[in-house]
């Protein structure tokens, strides 16, 4: 296993939050965030690409949002129907 994070596949976990049966997937590697105070988010479908760096409070808000935006997003759509 490569001991570079961006293109160590078991290091990385997918977000419950990515849509569309999984196909909008965004994921973040817990190990590197636990041994280097930083989170490194990525796109599942482009692994070859360079991860996003947040600091652990940018993480924290980013998930947040996500939340948020979840939670707004299903009840919009069920108060359409």
């Amino acid at each position: 296993m490569s001991s570079n994070p961006m293109h160590s596949s078991g290091e990385w976990v997918k977000s419950s939050y990515s849509g569309n049966g999984g196909a909008n997937c965004v994921e973040w590697a817990p190990a590197h965030a636990r041994a280097h105070g930083v989170v490194l988010v990525r796109d599942s479908k482009q692994t070859n690409r360079p991860p996003l760096t947040l600091s652990l409070q940018g993480w924290i808000g980013l998930v947040e949002y996500a939340r948020n935006t979840h939670t707004w997003s299903a009840q919009s759509s069920q108060s359409l129907d």
